[in-house]
């Protein structure tokens, strides 16, 4: 059923285009003002799971390059070597507010003026835990954004959105979704099956707005240690994700429209030039996730398709090299001999797209068991599940007999037990594993905890002094198009960068 109504709804709604400046960006995105929100509701998820666009500049191009997930010694792939390239570093934020912004804040604005109570509270609770989901990443890639006046120049006629300071930012998202949880009942929203994400079900949003709680309390950790304990506990107290049937993911289609497809999906049908990075394939050594993640490139042209999955055969492409210097490793003298992301599992079009899972859910736990003592008081347990649940969880991709044994996850947990002395590491190495192909996240963590140890690297021409960014740029046309917010942003936050550190990643 949901695959149908994505098909329908989007025929219905249509598609946006690349719009440039506020006054476009802030238009009603659906013309007509009346609509039933849940049409409205339905776009607006696969708005926030975004399209090819943006998925393949701001998630893959940057995020995955600069985590180490990937690797390529194209240009294009500006990430790889800490190169600026507006159009990518700045696509997030085009669409996050194109897109996903003005969407969202229509279907809030109907709900919350809705004189003749057709629609319950519970569906403006569930809107409002949606609207911080795509707030918190933009802000957590630039910083500094527009949020208070975002997204609503075709209801209040604020075409110049001011940027409010991340720290503001936070603490209303925080308190955003401490209200929505606590207006959340049982049984099933009015949504109903236009909810593609849990099928209306309010006890599922609920543990999702905790979980999401659980997320952002721990982003405070650099700046705020007291604070992000404090909304970690209301986050456990209040109930995250159980189980991995409370992962929030969608569930795409082949199409017919481009929207209803993974966003990241679209990239791999259309670009072969990324391979796995040396980092990702070296952590994932003895881990049978290897087999799912990674394969061999068939050689022969076929974007759709991989060869051997042979975790013996694996080889990843070190960061940071060209045509030429790839020539001066082994096997660089044939691309085809480094590993990509297995094209047979994980890579079409109607793959599942997720927001947050259960497996980050236990691996935070275990971290706030490690720090206070607040979830349980024993990490290990949640370092189990954690690793658990991440390779349960691939089988929502369809792998077949592909699948993770449950031999296979003893046995890995066996040869990799929770280990007290290096616990923080751990529990965040296997968080960003579990958040590879949801890099914006990846990246987010890695800002937050320095988890995993990475190795920057320092290519001729770079733009952070061969240190791996921390931030991108924002859209470039800002700076016509909102000139004076914009310059009052970066003399507040500091210069548009990729070295300037926002506000939660202090040194």
């Amino acid at each position: 059923m949901k695959k149908i109504i994505i098909a329908i709804l989007v025929i219905f709604l249509g598609t946006t285009s690349c719009d440039s400046g506020f006054e476009d960006l802030n238009v009603n995105p659906n013309t007509a003002t009346e609509l039933e929100p849940g049409p409205k509701f339905t776009n607006a998820i696969l708005r926030t799971a975004g399209d090819r666009f943006e998925n393949w500049r701001g998630n893959l191009i940057y995020s995955s390059m600069m985590i180490q997930h990937m690797a390529s010694i194209g240009g294009v792939w500006a990430g790889d070597k800490y190169f600026y390239n507006a159009q990518w570093s700045g696509a997030w934020f085009e669409r996050g507010y194109n897109d996903q912004v003005k969407i969202i804040e229509d279907i809030v604005t109907q709900l919350e003026t809705d004189t003749e109570d057709q629609y319950s509270e519970e569906m403006l609770a569930i809107a409002r835990i949606l609207r911080v989901f795509i707030y918190h990443k933009i802000t957590d890639l630039y910083g500094d954004v527009p949020y208070s006046e975002a997204g609503r120049g075709f209801t209040d006629g604020n075409f110049r959105p001011a940027y409010d300071p991340q720290s503001e930012i936070y603490a209303d998202m925080l308190n955003e979704l401490a209200e929505a949880t606590a207006a959340l009942g049982t049984g099933t929203s009015q949504f109903g099956t236009a909810d593609i994400l849990f099928d209306g079900d309010q006890d599922k949003w609920k543990r999702f707005g905790y979980s999401m709680m659980l997320r952002l309390g721990l982003r405070l950790i650099k700046v705020d240690p007291s604070g992000a304990q404090q909304w970690a506990q209301r986050a456990i107290d209040g109930g995250v994700m159980q189980s991995n049937d409370d992962t929030s993911y969608v569930e795409h289609t082949d199409g017919p429209e481009g929207i209803n497809r993974n966003g990241n999906g679209q990239v791999f049908s259309a670009d072969d030039d990324m391979r796995l990075s040396d980092t990702f394939i070296n952590a994932l050594a003895g881990d049978p996730r290897l087999r799912i993640y990674a394969a061999l490139p068939d050689g022969d042209g076929d974007r759709n398709t991989s060869g051997s999955n042979d975790p013996a055969m694996q080889i990843g492409l070190p960061n940071g090299l060209d045509a030429t210097t790839v020539l001066d490793i082994p096997g660089g003298d044939d691309i085809n001999n480094f590993s990509e992301p297995n094209r047979n599992l994980i890579t079409a079009e109607d793959e599942p797209y997720f927001f947050q899972t259960y497996a980050e859910v236990e691996f935070m736990l275990a971290e706030a068991d490690i720090r206070w003592g607040i979830a349980g008081g024993d990490p290990a347990a949640h370092y189990d599940a954690g690793v658990t649940a991440a390779m349960r969880q691939l089988d929502l991709y369809d792998v077949g007999d592909q699948s993770v044994t449950d031999t296979e996850i003893q046995d890995f947990l066996t040869a990799n037990p929770y280990n007290a002395v290096n616990g923080l590491e751990q529990v965040n190495t296997q968080y960003w594993i579990v958040t590879f192909l949801n890099d914006i996240e990846s990246f987010a963590n890695w800002r937050r905890t320095g988890f995993p140890v990475l190795i920057s690297v320092d290519y001729p021409g770079n733009e952070s002094n061969g240190m791996i960014p921390r931030r991108l740029r924002y859209f470039e046309r800002e700076q016509t198009t909102n000139p004076q917010n914009y310059q009052a942003a970066i003399s507040r936050q500091g210069p548009d960068q990729f070295t300037t550190r926002i506000w939660w990643d202090v040194e």
